[in-house]
């Protein structure tokens, strides 16, 4: 008996039948994708939203971005929060620079050295425990070392030493599964054609890892841009600038918000709802630059 006998002897019940089942599994399903969708993006709306209509006003004025709050109340309409941007900025731009090359060297030497040896089995899972830290906790830590222990003064960078902690394993999880997808076959023919394991690494892996490395690191930037407790416990606010992140005190976005938030007053709550809005935009336009930079760094298959 043939292909199409076994096909004719088949009763038509049985594949409308079939039929209606998967149609309806289909519909259940793509019912159910399309509830969790509503019910994660109608509280996200509604935030963005609420956060936008309360604090854009702000964000329109030119005073608000080249301005401080240097010599005003906390009664008096007015200023800026430009030295809060320069020191969100300046602590995130540290911890980057401090961050980024560690991460980048433990994912290498995760992917391409350490592979089934036990230091690396070891460092997977200190990487593990601390990407679940608390940021308060990385903020205590640095406390007790930076400044009870050497006795150094409470600054911004002391804050850009607890968002290391951490950014880091971020950059080494985003860096560590964009390098395992590289094929093996560029490895391999490299090496056929006699260039040291080091140069195949920086000149052929890492390139073509490269535009998800990179999405990877302004993610985490962002991320740990809206952190709280590190500014909290570590640096004192500042209404003027200080462009010294080594000493004295120093505000940002978060730091400013909470600040402002305990003086339970209008004037108060209108720069907490600026600020809120400016923190949306600076991350807004690093996530933007992130995808822009992925496009531009991306391998060409043609």
């Amino acid at each position: 008996m043939t292909v199409t006998d076994l096909e004719r002897s088949a009763t038509p019940t049985t594949f409308q039948h079939l039929s209606v089942g998967r149609r309806a599994k289909n519909v259940a399903a793509t019912v159910l994708v399309t509830m969790a969708f509503l019910v994660a993006v109608v509280p996200l709306v509604w935030l963005l939203w609420t956060v936008l209509e309360r604090g854009f006003e702000y964000v329109l004025s030119a005073e608000w971005w080249t301005h401080s709050f240097a010599g005003l109340t906390t009664r008096q309409f007015g200023g800026g929060v430009y030295h809060a941007i320069y020191g969100t900025l300046v602590q995130g731009l540290i911890a980057a620079v401090i961050a980024v090359p560690i991460g980048i060297m433990v994912a290498v030497f995760l992917v391409e050295y350490g592979r089934g040896t036990r230091l690396a089995r070891a460092v997977t899972f200190t990487v593990d425990i601390l990407s679940g830290v608390p940021s308060i906790v990385a903020a205590l830590f640095i406390y007790a070392l930076w400044i009870t222990t050497l006795g150094l003064p409470r600054s911004g960078f002391a804050v850009a030493l607890a968002l290391v902690l951490l950014m880091l394993p971020l950059v080494v999880r985003s860096a560590e599964e964009m390098l395992k997808i590289v094929p093996d076959e560029l490895r391999e023919a490299s090496y056929a054609l006699g260039i040291p394991k080091w140069k195949t690494i920086a000149k052929i892996v890492l390139p073509t890892a490269l535009s998800g490395i990179i999405t990877g690191i302004m993610l985490a930037i962002a991320r740990i841009m809206g952190e709280t407790a590190p500014v909290l416990i570590l640096v004192g606010y500042a209404q003027f600038i200080n462009y010294d992140p080594f000493s004295g005190n120093m505000a940002s976005l978060p730091l400013l918000m909470t600040q402002e938030l305990n003086t339970l007053n209008d004037v108060g709550q209108a720069r907490v709802w600026g600020a809120a809005v400016t923190l949306i935009l600076i991350i807004t336009a690093i996530n933007l630059l992130a995808s822009l930079l992925s496009k531009l760094t991306a391998v060409k298959t043609k």
